[in-house]
């Protein structure tokens, strides 16, 4: 379909999926920002392209709705799956993808209606190792380490699961508020401790084997839910002794589950859905030009 997409959501957190060989333009800060606007546009949290791939079955290129590039994404994995499910790209419920982040494994879950209404990702490692962020600091492993933002002393914990994550702690018992994220979030994801920026996570313990998290994606800013950070999150909590795994990591859109093993192998189920296919307006598109 010329300029065709599909759009679908994982628990609120929201992306459109694109063939580039379907399109008579070419996908562009520009154009991204501009297909990514929720007034003017189509409105998501980002864009997900169908690639060519010499090492796995397809590939991802995942893009944010500030036009840069990401390394990989949860919630956009899921739906990218259930994309190439729906569209016949593949009948295999089994299947692997090349993203920037690694290759990753993915399971779907056939529902009654024949639909893929869940996913099981193999997210890969994680590591606490400041090169793989990038974090500045010279120290073997980012544990609970000091920092400043937004006039406020902190510590985190930096973890990359393919992409670079932040996350901050409180203790069980208390708890973030949105304000405290809308402040933090931007600070921490610009911090000059990460020259290529990270994402956010302020996250709470709030049983043996569950936090809750507030999100703060680099790139897209506040988001209701997210794999990656649900498994940075979860992989933390878990390397911090507060929490076991398997992790059930609950946020604003909803919960997902994330098994952390000793080797901090991590594996994420989660729901996905499909909400909308279409084409692109001629009149849209000659204004990307």
């Amino acid at each position: 379909m010329k300029n065709g997409f599909f759009r679908g959501h994982g628990l609120g957190n929201d992306y459109v999926v694109m063939d580039p060989k379907e399109l008579s333009f070419k996908l562009t800060p520009k154009t991204i920002k501009a297909i990514c606007d929720r007034n003017w546009g189509l409105g998501s949290d980002g864009i997900l392209a169908l690639v060519p791939s010499r090492k796995a079955d397809f590939g991802l290129r995942i893009f944010n709705p500030d036009g840069s590039e990401a390394e990989k994404s949860g919630n956009g994995l899921r739906i990218f799956a259930r994309y190439l499910h729906a569209t016949g790209k593949t009948k295999k419920t089994h299947f692997t993808v090349e993203t920037k982040g690694g290759l990753v494994t993915i399971n779907l879950h056939i529902d009654r209606h024949r639909d893929a209404g869940a996913a099981t990702v193999e997210m890969g490692q994680a590591t606490f190792k400041p090169a793989a962020l990038p974090c500045t600091l010279n120290v073997p492993e980012l544990i609970q380490q000091p920092i400043d933002a937004a006039g406020r002393s902190l510590t985190f914990t930096g973890v990359s699961v393919g992409n670079p994550h932040c996350d901050v702690f409180k203790q069980a018992g208390e708890s973030w508020s949105r304000e405290e994220l809308l402040t933090l979030g931007p600070s921490l994801e610009n911090h000059n401790l990460f020259p290529k920026r990270t994402n956010v996570q302020l996250a709470v313990p709030t049983g043996p084997k569950e936090i809750f998290i507030l999100i703060w994606e680099r790139g897209a800013g506040e988001t209701q839910a997210s794999g990656s950070s649900s498994c940075a999150a979860a992989c933390a909590a878990v390397r911090l002794g507060l929490v076991k795994s398997p992790v059930t990591v609950k946020m604003p859109g909803g919960t997902l589950n994330i098994d952390v093993a000793a080797d901090f192998n991590l594996t994420m189920k989660g729901p996905v859905a499909e909400v909308a296919r279409g084409t692109l307006s001629p009149s849209f598109v000659r204004g990307l030009r």
